[in-house]
């Protein structure tokens, strides 16, 4: 399996708080089945984004992994005029690698209408949008119309892990569920953040998939999709049917 977002680098944002936790993580992800980490760390309001220096951190990470799992650069991007600005001017600074490919994330307080044009403007910068965590969000709990207009424009849709499983409460489990049953959904993934709550494994949300939607999904969305972005390649459709 493949995480596309995973806090996992130390000392950074309110992930890993140290190197032996980030060890943790690794040793938790490689048992769940994981193989290949994109690395994420915030760009917000908090936490100021530095590439190059968490590049030197990622390398320090992988050599004290080994060689499992794999790890990519990307970026948790959050949605702000100022974070815009720069990624409109510097289109490659906090995609996952060097791919096209980045994770967008929307404030839980407020989502301009100007939101649509903004992504498309990413789109039109060669960039695919990919949402993280809206069953998480309340402002999209109920305006699935706006996430599936995004879809449309070219946007991904990438839920939680335990947000199936239940981690983030009853809302967002039937949040996530809905999603999956009308087929706007493309990528799971951990957003862990330590290795005691929010850790980073995949395999549960997979078994639920597989058991509600086929195995062939539960592989769409933990393992092909995940590979073809940190790959650079074309994601598949989510074609679930809702089976319970």
């Amino acid at each position: 399996m493949v995480d596309i977002h995973c806090h996992i680098i130390p000392e950074v944002d309110d992930g890993a708080r140290s190197w032996d936790m980030a060890a943790e993580m690794c040793e938790i992800a490689v048992q769940d089945g994981i193989q290949h980490i994109v690395a994420t760390p915030h760009a917000d309001s908090h936490y100021t984004y530095n590439r190059e220096a968490f590049a030197e951190r990622l390398e320090r990470l992988q050599q004290m992994a080994g060689g499992t799992p794999r790890f990519s650069l990307g970026c948790d991007f959050h949605l702000s005029h100022e974070n815009l600005e720069d990624a409109f001017a510097h289109p490659q600074r906090y995609t996952i690698g060097n791919t096209a490919y980045l994770l967008v994330e929307f404030s839980h307080d407020f989502i301009p209408q100007q939101m649509t044009g903004a992504l498309l403007q990413l789109i039109e910068k060669g960039l695919t949008p990919v949402i993280t965590h809206p069953e998480r969000n309340p402002l999209l709990h109920n305006d699935l119309r706006r996430l599936r207009q995004w879809i449309d424009d070219g946007c991904l849709v990438q839920i939680t892990a335990n947000s199936l499983t239940g981690y983030w409460g009853e809302q967002a489990r039937r949040s996530a569920r809905s999603l999956l049953e009308q087929g706007m959904v493309h990528v799971l993934a951990t957003d862990a953040h330590d290795s005691r709550r929010r850790v980073p494994m995949l395999s549960g949300a997979r078994d639920l998939v597989a058991q509600w939607h086929g195995e062939e999904l539960a592989r769409l969305l933990v393992e092909h999709n995940p590979r073809a972005i940190v790959s650079g390649e074309k994601v598949l459709t989510s074609s679930a049917r809702a089976s319970s």
